[in-house]
């Protein structure tokens, strides 16, 4: 046999092709005409051609001539790789001309359109591999005749309809010997149907990996006979009902994968038969019952992982028995019992990626001082469990640990000294515990990133130590016991992105050099403290400031002007202190202002605004209730809430919940004698509050055009006139109080359209006349209305002669008085449905009701 190379260069740059014989080549000439100027060369592509005699030889220099005009080609081409070139033509029917074809590559390009069914003509093709491009189309059951297939790759590209069930024809004898389908991908298509159960004649399959398609339908049992089987990769599907045992059978299996289906009921024990098993992956299903302890005898497991289930039961202590294991993800189920203490003997979590996820669980009792054995572990989370008792001191020999999540827990005591020895920990949630003292050495963390002990009863110098941590980002200390002034040395952490401080027994001034941070601290929050003194002065241009919030403090002088360079401020809380100040209308130049409450201080003299139309351009809680503002409520004010002119639909909430260290924004509003406290404004609640001051003056009747109000409250002021018939136009609105003002006239008929009206206080207004009925107005009580001697109808007993209602009969009204309990529940459900309604970027749950 004759070969020959010759290098053609004015055709195809790198193209080296070997030749043994010429004939009948124009298919893939065709090709090539389709393909002009589209090969970018990435890598050098070989044609590889065999000539038969030496006389065929010869007519190469005819092939060469003929190939200027394009007409004839190579004929008996078996191996042509165009892989990684950017090609972006389609796949010619001529390719069923090349019969000699033992290996096609068209992997990695832009191919597109369909694959033609004429490729069932390749009866000699043993590879054929087209992943990585943009094929559409069904899988032409023709490859069903490619009887010298091995293998077959088509994944990650567009191809839709079932798997032909002639691939389960792939085998084939030559010379006595079984030629069969080794490798069969698919994955990452838009295949749908069930898994033919003719993949199960495949006895020489290692590899089925059909993840990323639209598979419904079982696990079929025929795939138990794949004795020779190394991966099955079926996620990432919508396969159903229960995993079946026969899976046990593939003792030669290496990785089995089923996440992300329907897969339901227990985990089969013949899975323990499975003894070259490196990785499990079952997480993301619907799967019950217990983890079964036959397990341990996967000896050659590296990663169990079954998280996103609904397991129940103990956690096998035999598990401790996988010695190889570097990944162990059972989160999110519903395991209960202790910790077996036998985990302590995984040594071998010692890699990258090395795991021990078992958070939200309901597992109780002690963690096991036996974890302090895994010296080259990297993560430990153990959150939102049951565990109760101290935290062990041994957890401090884990040198190598990144992640320490303890949080929501019941665990009590000190946070050990010996934590301090964990140098390279960069997450420490230790937060909704029990704990009660720390040791300063505790946080000589210098690689720390992530302090999160918010909720204990944690006191003592905490703040002190975390001045030298120059890597912090993320400081949650919030509800606990901490005492004693703040260190300015906090100001020394130009990394810190969150100080949350808020609800301890801080005192003393706000260190100046605070507003310094701003250009990066984004979340500053030390509500409810004891901090006195005046507010910093030095927020700098340029501010990452994106929540301010000192509410419930004793903090006096002015409002910094400096603030009107946080242009990133989203919530501005400086309520409940004892500021005097006029009102600082230039805060309406904030452009991400979206609250503003400066309720509970000593603000004085009138509202005003400045002439400009971009004043509050997203503003959609406005709190101003409960100081001294005078004068009368001035239309032009009210025209600028653009953003309470449109109901927006609901945001979902952020997506950073794995550690829990998103910061959640909390506000206080006031409804009927009860303060509510509302937490996660990640969609924001839209409401006005201008009660208790000393307004004038009629209600602008313009507050009619802010349709996305929730709540509008005016009470206790000295408004006069009488109800604007444009509040009807208030179609959200949960909470309107107009209370204890000397508006005079009767309520508008128009009222009766308020549908989403849940809470009306209207006393002590002097309003005359019939009350509206239908709609909400037939769900008010007495109290309503008290101390408007001339109004009548449905609930008072004064009637109106044609409502109906002309007496509220002891019968009517029997249970209708709602005690202090079922009046709390009233609330708090009005609040629940309230507060999740609408939102721009920010969202509102009800959390606490304090009573005021």
């Amino acid at each position: 046999m004759v070969s020959k190379i010759f290098s053609l260069l004015q055709f195809f740059t790198h193209f080296t092709i070997t030749f043994a014989s010429t004939e009948e080549a124009t298919a893939l000439l065709k090709w090539k005409s389709t393909l002009k100027n589209q090969i970018y060369f990435s890598s050098s592509l070989s044609f590889t051609i065999t000539f038969a005699s030496t006389e065929e030889a010869t007519a190469l220099l005819k092939w060469k001539a003929n190939f200027k005009n394009q007409n004839n080609f190579v004929p008996f081409l078996e191996y042509l790789n165009l892989s990684m070139n950017n090609l972006s033509s389609t796949i010619p029917p001529e390719i069923g001309n090349l019969t000699n074809l033992v290996y096609l590559d068209l992997k990695i390009n832009q191919i597109s359109g369909t694959i033609p069914s004429q490729i069932g003509s390749l009866v000699k093709l043993q590879i054929l591999c087209t992943f990585d491009n943009h094929l559409n189309g069904p899988i032409p059951g023709e490859i069903g005749y490619l009887r010298s297939l091995t293998k077959l790759s088509l994944g990650r590209n567009f191809l839709n309809g079932s798997i032909p069930a002639s691939l389960g024809n792939l085998n084939n004898f030559v010379l006595g010997i079984l030629i069969n389908l080794n490798y069969l991908e698919l994955y990452n298509n838009q295949l749908s149907g069930p898994i033919p159960s003719v993949l199960g004649n495949l006895k020489n399959l290692n590899e089925l990996v059909l993840l990323n398609n639209n598979l419904p339908g079982p696990i079929l049992s025929v795939l138990g006979n794949l004795i020779n089987l190394n991966y099955l990769e079926l996620y990432n599907n919508q396969l159903s009902v229960p995993i079946p045992s026969v899976l046990g059978n593939l003792k030669n299996l290496n990785e089995l994968v089923l996440l992300n289906n329907n897969l339901y009921g227990p985990i089969p024990n013949m899975l323990g038969n499975l003894i070259n098993l490196n990785y499990l992956g079952l997480n993301n299903n619907q799967l019950s019952g217990p983890i079964p302890s036959v397990l341990e005898n996967l000896k050659n497991l590296n990663e169990l992982v079954l998280f996103n289930n609904n397991l129940s039961g103990p956690i096998p202590s035999e598990l401790g028995n996988l010695k190889n294991l570097n990944g162990l993800l059972l989160h999110n189920n519903q395991l209960s019992g202790p910790l077996p203490s036998e985990l302590g003997n995984l040594k071998n979590l010692n890699d990258i990626l090395n795991h021990l996820l078992l958070h939200y669980n309901q597992l109780s009792g002690p963690i096991s001082s036996e974890l302090g054995n895994l010296k080259n572990f990297n993560h430990l989370e153990l959150f939102d469990n049951q565990l109760s008792g101290p935290i062990p001191s041994e957890l401090g020999n884990l040198k190598n640990l990144n992640d320490l999540l303890l949080s929501n827990n019941q665990l009590i005591g000190s946070i050990p000294s010996s934590i301090g020895n964990l140098r390279n920990l960069q997450y420490l949630f230790l937060g909704d515990n029990n704990l009660t003292e720390e040791s300063p050495s505790s946080f000589n963390l210098t690689s720390l990133k992530f302090l999160h002990l918010l909720r204990n009863n944690l006191k003592g110098k905490i703040l002190q130590c975390l001045g030298n941590i120059s890597g912090l980002q993320y400081v949650m200390m919030s509800h606990n016991n901490l005492n004693g002034e703040l260190p300015s040395s906090i100001c020394n952490l130009t990394s810190l992105q969150v100080l949350d401080l808020g609800r301890n027994n801080l005192i003393g001034a706000i260190p100046q050099c605070f507003g310094n941070m701003s250009g990066h601290l984004e979340v500053l929050d030390m509500q409810h403290n004891n901090l006195s003194g005046t507010l910093p002065t030095t927020f700098c241009i340029g501010s990452a400031l994106g929540s301010f919030n000192l509410h419930g403090n004793k903090l006096e002088g002015k409002i910094p002007r400096s603030l009107e360079n946080c242009k990133r401020v989203e919530v501005l809380d400086l309520g409940d202190n004892l500021l005097n100040d006029t009102f600082p209308v230039w805060l309406g130049t904030l452009p991400e202002l979206r609250v503003l409450s400066l309720r509970l201080n000593k603000l004085h003299g009138p509202i005003r605004t400045l002439g400009s139309e971009r004043m509050y351009p997203v503003l959609r809680l406005l709190d101003l209730s409960s100081n001294a503002f005078t004068g009368n409520l001035p239309t032009i004010f009210f025209q600028h809430f653009r953003a309470m002119r449109k109901i927006y639909p609901s945001k979902k909430r952020r997506s950073d919940e794995r550690y829990g260290y998103y910061y959640e924004n909390s506000i206080a509003v006031v409804t009927k004698g009860l303060e509510l406290e509302v937490v996660r404004i990640l969609c924001l609640y839209t409401t006005i509050d201008l009660s208790n001051n000393k307004f004038e003056g009629h209600i602008p009747s313009i507050i009619g055009g802010l349709i996305a109000l929730r709540a509008l409250n005016l009470s206790h002021n000295g408004l006069g006139g009488h109800i604007p018939r444009s509040l009807e136009s208030l179609s959200s609105v949960g909470s309107l109080d107009l209370s204890g003002n000397h508006l005079v006239g009767e309520i508008p008929a128009q009222f009766i359209s308020l549908t989403a009206l849940e809470a009306l206080s209207l006393y002590y207004i002097h309003l005359k006349g019939c009350i509206p009925q239908g709609n909400q107005f037939h769900t008010f009580e007495n109290n309503s209305y008290e101390g408007n001697d001339g109004l009548r109808g449905f609930p008072l007993s004064k009637g109106c002669g044609n409502d109906g209602h002309d007496s509220a009969s002891e019968e009517t009204y029997t249970g209708s008085e709602l005690d202090e309990e079922s009046n709390y529940e009233f609330l708090n459900d009005f609040w629940k449905a309230t507060l999740l309604g609408y939102g721009t970027g920010l969202c509102i749950v009800l959390s606490i009701i304090y009573i005021s």
